[in-house]
């Protein structure tokens, strides 16, 4: 299986070489022709550490859910309470498989589908089409047919596909992309994203409007300054994106909606899972204190409800700088920065100290 969940990449494969693991014949599409590798970037690194700085062992659930959403290709649900590395899974699966950069998607209560699909953006297109058409007074008087058709191929300069859409372009590999708290969404959009997850295309009206003259635009996408190609104002994908939807269990989602997701539930890490996480970030640079420090986060951590990893991190960081005295547990001044930075996530949380 493709999935190993140890945070390493395979080893490196020239992309047109790799393979993917076919899917069911009901979740085969047929979009093309297939864009070129989508770009790397650093968020990889930045969220889970430099590669080769250790190596995590995963829960068996998450390797066998990862994969068997990737054979489905279906979306995976992932539950879990606030800071147990939810949205780091997605980066983790790209990392690992090398799909390159991750599509991210942070959800509000304002989110709409169409805002993950496209944008189009109206007003400055109409600016742009009276400027032009000034220009064209003042040189050549009134412009004729054949010059207005041509401003209107122009028109995929004000087209930009959001994360959800860009996913969906037809690459050979799929992309990743990352739903993040979709608990926060208005109660339509899970439902609205269901259609799209069994076609596995959309239209984007302006384009369909200009492809009588217009057969293919290219569009502006949501990786920085990319472009790609729309024929006949639709989008089909090939390959099904690899989709992350994180929850933190504020709400229940619809049947129909939860019936096409495979769900994920994180567990709070244990001591194991937190000094691979801080080994990740800071190698051994901690020496012998790693330990206590994530002995002391986990003891906090009960007391005080819950705490989130990241707050474990701001506190290996603290050590490492140089400023604190921290290998003096009994240091009242590393013992009260402790104090401000693990507070409890919620009001619930009793502080112990």
């Amino acid at each position: 299986m493709p999935y190993r969940g140890t945070g390493e990449a395979f080893p490196p494969t020239p992309h047109d070489q790799r393979t993917w693991p076919e899917g069911p014949r009901w979740r085969t599409f047929r979009g093309g022709p297939c864009l070129p590798q989508p770009p790397d970037d650093d968020e990889a690194d930045r969220r889970l550490g430099p590669p080769g700085a250790t190596v995590r062992r995963p829960p068996e659930d998450e390797v066998r859910l990862v994969n068997a959403a990737i054979l489905l290709r279906r979306p995976l649900l992932v539950t879990g309470r606030p800071g147990v590395g939810k949205s780091a899974l997605a980066f983790r699966i790209a990392r690992e498989l090398g799909l390159g950069r991750v599509l991210q998607w942070p959800v509000t209560s304002r989110t709409t589908l169409a805002s993950g699909l496209f944008e189009y953006d109206v007003i400055g297109r109409a600016q742009a089409g009276q400027a032009w058409y000034a220009a064209q007074q003042r040189a050549d008087g009134a412009p004729g047919a054949d010059d207005a058709r041509e401003f209107g191929a122009d028109i995929g300069d004000f087209v930009q596909l959001g994360p959800l859409g860009t996913a969906l372009l037809p690459h050979r590999l799929p992309r990743v992309l990352l739903i993040d708290e979709i608990d926060k969404s208005d109660a339509d959009l899970p439902n609205d994203l269901l259609t799209l997850f069994e076609d596995g295309w959309f239209e984007v009206p302006p384009l369909v409007r200009v492809k009588h003259r217009s057969p293919e635009v290219v569009v502006h996408t949501a990786d920085p300054g990319g472009t790609a190609p729309v024929r006949d104002g639709v989008v089909r994908t090939h390959t099904f994106p690899v989709v992350v939807l994180t929850s933190n269990g504020e709400r229940e989602f619809p049947e129909a909606f939860l019936r096409r997701c495979l769900r994920l539930d994180m567990p709070d890490p244990g001591p194991e899972a937190l000094g691979e996480l801080v080994a990740a970030h800071f190698s051994n640079r901690l020496g012998d204190f790693r330990e206590q420090l994530v002995s002391e986060f986990v003891l906090r951590s009960e007391q005080a409800g819950g705490l989130a990893a990241d707050q474990l991190l701001n506190a290996a960081h603290l050590a490492t700088s140089g400023a604190y005295r921290y290998q003096d547990g009994d240091d009242a001044e590393w013992q009260a920065v402790l104090r401000s930075i693990w507070h409890p996530l919620s009001t619930e949380g009793a502080d112990p100290a």
